[in-house]
């Protein structure tokens, strides 16, 4: 596999982790504007709708790949948690907390699962 297709398979990860993750904050918005509900009553459906996320970007970077999905799942959930921790730092000028990192290790174990199952089923 050559560098180039590696990126190109991490980027199209990304890019659906970043577009699955904006479509379910919005939506996430939307609920709790127009209900009683709060953002501290669904927390964990937020967590678990990100893992998810994380999850089928996973797939799909690893889908891309075609080999070493292990590897390429690894590095799409290692941009993912650079990503937020950017914009944590840049915008809230706040660093992780270990609760975030514990998170974060959990997400990258999830796209790396996600990358070693989207290169299963890519050979098929």
């Amino acid at each position: 596999m050559s560098v180039q297709q590696l990126l190109r398979a991490v980027g199209y990860g990304f890019l659906a982790i970043i577009t699955i993750v904006l479509s379910i904050s919005f939506i996430f918005s939307v609920i709790l504007r127009f209900s009683s509900l709060t953002e501290g009553s669904i927390r964990w459906l937020i967590v678990g709708s990100s893992f998810i996320a994380i999850f089928i970007g996973g797939i799909i970077a690893g889908g891309r790949g075609k080999e070493r999905g292990w590897i390429i799942g690894a590095l799409t959930g290692l941009l993912y948690t650079i990503f937020v921790f950017f914009v944590q730092f840049l915008g809230y000028s706040m660093t992780f907390d270990s609760s975030q990192m514990l998170f974060h290790f959990g997400y990258m174990g999830t796209a790396v699962l996600g990358g070693v199952i989207g290169v299963n089923l890519s050979s098929k």
